[in-house]
């Protein structure tokens, strides 16, 4: 029985292939997955495609917010390919016995959170050329239609007529979430460590003690902290978080500064935001 000791690779997602032993029919592929994704790639590049992209509105009777809607992204089956082989090298590292990377887990999993979110955000852009509402999103995603455009909207500038600009503040989201882990702990002054000026002479530590006690007397004790959402708004950076409690939810909001210092605080019952 022979071994063939060259080093080779998966012609699809560039893994190590396992030494080869015998003389049968070399393997280019760690398994069906990447051949099935290979196959589609070589289909895609044997055709030429000529796309015309239209712009479309959503109908007056089927509206809630309107906006321009310009379907932009890669195409359906790049990314599908993409989740794919993601997945498949994430389900390798995590079924590997003895030698399977706990970082290289992670490093897959990291890839495949990227491309999911990729496909996400093109299923939005085709449900909004589609006619789709805001409010349906909002439904299928289990948020607010508010919640779902700041999100994967592409909004406009009614000024310019150009996409408006998509920037945040680096680390907002972790600093506010730290804001409202001070709270929830009753550090009411380490929560207004970061407050502008203003914010500082008109929100006290103990109006913020107030404000938590008011929302507990509401909906009962906190629980826990969700997800938190960034997005800008003009030169602002909003933060928004959903804070779990044992009779309710409720939304926490913070606003920075372009500087980074705090302009805002908010806290508001969930159906509200």
């Amino acid at each position: 029985m022979e071994t063939s000791n060259t080093s080779a690779a998966c012609a699809a997602c560039g893994r190590p292939l396992p030494s080869q032993q015998g003389r049968g029919r070399r393997k280019h592929y760690c398994d069906a997955t990447c051949r099935s994704a290979a196959r589609r790639q070589r289909e895609r590049a044997a055709r030429t495609i000529t796309a015309t992209v239209k712009t479309r509105l959503t109908p007056a009777d089927r509206q809630d917010y309107v906006d321009i809607v310009s379907a932009a992204g890669e195409p359906g089956g790049l990314t599908a390919d993409r989740i794919m082989t993601a997945a498949g090298q994430l389900a390798a590292e995590l079924t590997q016995t003895g030698a399977g990377s706990p970082l290289a887990a992670m490093a897959s999993a990291r890839e495949l959170a990227t491309v999911a979110a990729s496909a996400l955000q093109t299923a939005v852009d085709r449900a909004r050329a589609g006619g789709h509402s805001w409010k349906e999103i909002g439904d299928v995603l289990e948020t607010t239609r508010q919640a779902a455009f700041q999100r994967f909207g592409r909004p406009v500038d009614p000024r310019t007529g150009e996409p408006m600009t998509r920037n945040v503040f680096p680390g907002a989201a972790e600093r506010a979430v730290a804001i409202f882990a001070d709270i929830a702990a009753g550090e009411w002054d380490a929560a207004r460590a970061d407050f502008g000026a203003q914010m500082l002479e008109a929100v006290s530590a103990s109006q913020i003690a107030d404000v938590w006690s008011k929302v507990a007397s509401l909906i009962g004790r906190y629980e826990g902290i969700g997800e938190p959402f960034t997005h800008p708004l003009g030169e602002h950076t909003i933060v928004d978080i959903p804070l779990r409690f044992e009779a309710g939810e409720a939304t926490g909001s913070v606003t920075f500064d372009a500087d980074g210092t705090v302009a805002g605080l908010f806290i508001r019952p969930a159906s509200q935001h």
